[in-house]
């Protein structure tokens, strides 16, 4: 029996060896055709994406109103115990001035303010409150360049800016500074860029301080076009307060024309008029360089103490801005143009209301239908 164990156990000895051996000649074999083989790396590989313009669609309406001119028969009349209260003129008409995304106005008496002295015509100086209550009422920015800025100098031009910049109303037309001055406002509407400039024919003869040029825009067409050119460089919509015109003419004179060609061609979309305290007429100019651009020559008093004779006519006009963006590049386009007359109401200077100028007619307030003051303004538009 010890013979046979013996004799199993050398032969599983060599089993086990001549499996090593295979093993190892297996490896062996492996091993050098690993060696031979070849890898291939590919190195700085360049792949191509197809990258879309993505497309933008987008639309704002932009609104203007005319003259905020505070008569001291105005104020007298918003006046309370513990200042002035003017938000009540407008509560016939807020539904009107909330519609429009962007609502500019033109803010012709100064508000620098009650501690400065209020004071009326021909010297304008009003309340802060004026202020308060045009953006309660919906106003989102106001054009300050005109011939009533410098009424109470140079120190009520600075208090009114300060107190826009307080209640965080955006304005332009009135500098603290020449950097102030060389900033352009540029407002964002649902993704489309506004820009507003506003520029006066004069101060009434009340000279600008020396060296403070930059205190008010006056009418100039070089420094108009240069600034028009670099608003359109960085705006979807240009919009130009214009202050401008003769006072009580229902119709715009030569001068007046012959700007709102030069400016529209020179890159104006929209072109707001005021000084002459009544309305003139909304006309359409086809621009050199294929825009369609809209000028209201005068949108007249919106809030002031005048009366009779068209005065205390005037009005909300609003245009809707497209924006398409797409592969084949940038498209605006107005359309849809609206104005929506309005009346200023008092009885014996109290009690001072705006209405709807078809509702102040259909009461006997308004002298003037509904029907022949949009003539007036719509009436010559192709």
């Amino acid at each position: 029996m010890r013979g046979k164990h013996k004799v199993a156990g050398i032969l599983l000895l060599c089993l086990l060896v001549a499996i090593g051996v295979l093993f190892f000649i297996q490896f062996d074999n492996w091993k050098q055709a690993v060696s031979k083989k070849t890898f291939t790396v590919a190195t700085n590989t360049t792949r191509t994406l197809s990258v879309k313009t993505k497309e933008f669609h987008s639309s704002a309406v932009i609104g203007g109103i005319g003259d905020v001119l505070i008569h001291d028969w105005v104020y007298e009349d918003a006046k309370t115990k513990y200042g002035y209260d003017f938000k009540p003129i407008f509560q016939n008409v807020k539904a009107i001035m909330k519609k429009p995304d962007l609502l500019i106005a033109n803010q012709e008496s100064t508000p620098g303010g009650a501690q400065l002295g209020v004071s009326s015509y021909p010297c304008f100086n009003s309340p802060y409150e004026i202020v308060d209550a045009i953006m309660d009422a919906g106003v989102d920015f106001v054009t300050t360049a005109n011939n009533h800025v410098l009424d109470k100098g140079e120190k009520g031009l600075l208090s009114a800016l300060t107190y826009y910049d307080k209640v965080h109303l955006p304005h332009v037309g009135t500098f603290k500074s020449k950097e102030d001055q060389e900033t352009l406002r540029i407002e964002n509407v649902n993704g489309i860029k506004i820009a507003i400039l506003s520029y006066t024919y004069g101060t009434n003869g009340i000279p600008i301080p020396e060296g403070k040029d930059y205190l008010v825009n006056m009418i100039d067409k070089d420094k108009i076009l240069a600034e028009l050119k670099r608003a359109r460089a960085q705006a979807d919509v240009v919009v130009l307060g214009m202050h401008w015109g003769i006072e009580y003419q229902r119709q715009p004179n030569e001068e007046q024309q012959q700007l709102a060609k030069l400016f529209t061609d020179g890159g104006a979309d929209i072109i707001l008029g005021s000084h002459p305290h009544v309305l003139q007429p909304i006309q359409k100019f086809h621009t050199k360089d294929g825009r369609d651009a809209i000028v209201i020559y005068s949108l007249g008093n919106f809030i002031s103490g005048q009366m009779w004779d068209y005065k205390d006519i005037g009005g909300m006009f609003e245009v809707k801005v497209t924006k398409d963006v797409t592969t084949n590049g940038n498209n605006i386009k107005l359309e849809d143009m609206q104005f929506y007359p309005t009346f200023v109401y008092n009885h014996k200077f109290k009690n001072y209301q705006l209405y709807p100028l078809q509702e102040a007619y259909a009461k006997g307030m308004a002298d003037h239908s509904y029907k022949e003051i949009m003539e007036h303004m719509m009436g010559g538009i192709k």
